[in-house]
């Protein structure tokens, strides 16, 4: 680890911005890849004759993930008819995630610099700025962040102004909630203690689970 975080600091201190768009590329490509383990999971549980057991818990747990955005009722024309494999693995969908988050770091990068100008912290201040970049975040930033998000999966995924539109309606106001309710407290850290250049990383390492959370919800809506 200690190697890892000294070649990170060496190539921030040489190509800062092409650092950020790689890691953040490869995290993505992480937690879509956990995402649609996960869906597997679930997948083949349910595709079992008789459908999920009680033994199938974490099947269970997956399905009822989040009950604002319920993942579909399968029905026999939602179901393939082997219930022998899990899905085939969505290379297309990796893409899109891992080519979101290398497009997006520039702009998150630029804006954690903003936010460290406008709200700089000092020892007597510290905690007093790190609340104001937390507020400014999550009422600028992830309201417009989210709402690009999902209009760019909706249009990547063939969908056109309906597409994003239906998307928007049907997770975008359950998934701002779950980001109230969850990054508040992880930016409050990475504020208050995580040093600048290590600040989108931090973010994009926590994303992993947050990633798979929307990867789940967004899967469902195209079910």
């Amino acid at each position: 680890m200690a190697r890892l975080m000294a070649r990170f600091d060496h190539y921030y201190e040489t190509r800062p911005l092409l650092t950020m768009m790689v890691t953040n590329s490869i995290l993505g490509g992480i937690a879509d890849t956990c995402a649609q383990t996960l869906t597997s999971i679930r997948e083949r549980a349910i595709r079992k004759p008789g459908g999920a057991t009680e033994k199938d818990v974490l099947a269970k747990g997956i399905h009822q993930l989040d009950e604002n955005i319920p993942l579909p009722k399968y029905k026999t024309d939602l179901i393939p008819p082997s219930y022998r494999l899990p899905p085939p693995f969505d290379f297309e969908r990796l893409t899109r995630f891992m080519a979101w988050g290398f497009i997006m770091a520039p702009i998150q990068y630029k804006w954690f610099q903003l936010l460290s100008t406008t709200f700089p912290i000092t020892k007597n201040t510290g905690t007093t700025q790190a609340l104001k970049r937390v507020v400014a975040d999550q009422l600028c930033f992830a309201p417009v962040g989210l709402g690009l998000f999902f209009s760019y999966l909706a249009l990547t995924e063939g969908g056109g102004p309906k597409a994003v539109k239906r998307k928007m309606k049907q997770v975008y106001v359950p998934t701002l909630k779950a980001n109230f309710m969850i990054w508040p407290l992880v930016q409050i850290l990475n504020f208050r203690v995580i040093p600048l250049q290590f600040q989108l990383p931090f973010v994009s390492t926590i994303g992993i689970f947050w990633t798979c959370y929307i990867s789940l919800a967004n899967s469902a809506t195209q079910a």
